[in-house]
C-alpha cells in the first residue's frame, strides 16, 4: 500500500494509522487478535516515573456513542516498562511511540530523559492533561504558559527522539496551546485527548464512576475532534495527528481532509481488535478509487 507510506517527524511509517495510547495496552495485549506488523504505529499506555495503580473501581462506563473512563493512568512505571514490556515489543515491525506523563515538571523531565536513551522507542508522546500537584492539582494543559514550561523543559532533555504533545480539548480555544507546543520544540501535536464527562446511576442515585468524572471518548466526540484538528492545522506548521472517535476508513479520511498527517484509533479497538488494519485497507481503496497517488495530497484539502 504505497499510497499510505509516509514520513512523520522524519521517521518512515508504513501507513498513517496509529493505535492510540490508553486503548491498546502495551501493544502486546492485541497480538492474538490482529497483525501488529501491519499497523503504522502503536502508542503505548501512559508511562510515569513510578508504578501507578490508578483510580478505584468502577472506572469504565458505556455511554451513547462512546465511553467514559477514569482509569487514572495506571501503569507499571518507566523502569518496569523498559525491562518487562519493551523487549517483546522490539520484535514487532511497527513504530513504537511511548506516551508519558508526570505530576510535576521534574517528573516529566526525568521520564523523558530515561526514555530518550532507550533503543527501539521511536517517538515520545507527552500527555499534558495531568494534574500538577505543585500547583494544587491544576492541569498542565490549563494554560498556554503551563504548556510552554513543561514542553520546553522536556525538549531540553529529549535529544534523540521526536516529541509529540497530546492536546486537551477541555479549553476555550485550542490555538494558543498548539502554538505554545510548536514554539517550545514539539515536533508534532496529537489532538484530541478525552472530554471530561460523567454518568449517574439513577437507581443508586450516585455517580457510575468511583472517580465521579471521567474522560469521554468514542464516536460522540468525533465532530469536536475534527473541528479542533482543523483549527490546529491552520495554526501550526508541525504535523497534526488526529484522534477522537475514529472507527473506520471514512472517519480517518475526514481527519486527513481536515489537516491530519496521521490518525490514532482509540475506543474502536475495544469493539474491533483489527480496526487499525481494516482502516488502512479501506483508506487505501478510497484513495485508489479517487485516483489519488498518495494520501498526503489530500491533507487539509477540505479546509484549504
Amino acid at each position: 500500500m504505497d499510497r499510505l507510506k509516509t514520513k512523520l517527524c522524519g521517521l518512515e511509517f508504513k501507513n498513517p494509522i496509529i493505535a492510540a495510547s490508553g486503548t491498546f495496552g502495551y501493544g502486546l495485549e492485541f497480538k492474538r487478535f490482529t497483525d501488529l506488523n501491519k499497523i503504522g504505529g502503536i502508542s503505548v499506555k501512559g508511562i510515569s516515573l513510578h508504578e501507578t495503580e490508578g483510580n478505584p473501581m468502577p472506572r469504565l462506563a458505556e455511554t451513547y456513542s462512546g465511553m467514559l473512563n477514569a482509569i487514572g493512568l495506571q501503569n507499571v512505571g518507566v523502569e518496569k516498562f523498559i525491562k518487562e514490556k519493551l523487549p517483546a515489543l522490539k520484535s514487532i515491525d511497527t513504530r513504537i511511540i511511548v506516551n508519558f506523563w508526570g505530576k510535576t515538571i521534574d517528573e516529566y523531565v526525568e521520564v523523558a530523559k530515561i526514555l530518550d536513551e532507550v533503543e527501539r522507542v521511536d517517538m515520545l508522546e507527552m500527555n499534558i492533561s495531568c494534574p500538577n500537584i505543585k500547583e494544587g492539582g491544576i492541569s498542565f494543559s490549563s494554560s498556554p504558559e503551563a504548556v510552554s514550561q513543561v514542553v520546553s523543559a522536556c525538549r531540553k532533555v529529549i535529544k534523540n527522539k521526536p516529541l509529540i504533545v497530546k492536546l486537551s480539548p477541555n479549553v476555550q480555544d485550542i490555538k494558543p496551546f498548539a502554538k505554545a507546543c510548536e514554539d517550545n520544540g514539539a515536533d508534532a501535536v496529537s489532538a484530541i485527548n478525552t472530554l471530561i464527562g460523567m454518568a449517574i446511576d439513577v437507581e443508586r442515585m450516585k455517580p457510575v464512576l468511583a472517580n465521579i468524572t471521567g474522560g469521554l471518548s468514542g464516536p460522540a466526540i468525533k465532530p469536536i475532534a475534527l473541528r479542533i484538528v482543523k483549527e490546529v492545522y491552520e495554526t501550526v506548521k508541525i504535523p497534526v495527528i488526529g484522534v477522537g472517535g475514529i472507527g473506520n476508513w471514512k472517519d480517518a479520511a475526514e481527519f486527513i481532509l481536515a489537516g491530519a498527517g496521521a490518525v490514532q484509533i482509540g475506543t474502536a479497538n475495544f469493539i474491533n481488535a483489527n480496526i487499525c488494519n481494516e482502516t488502512a485497507e479501506g483508506l487505501n481503496e478510497y484513495l485508489e478509487r479517487k485516483n489519488v497517488n498518495h494520501f498526503s495530497e489530500i491533507i487539509g484539502k477540505a479546509v484549504k
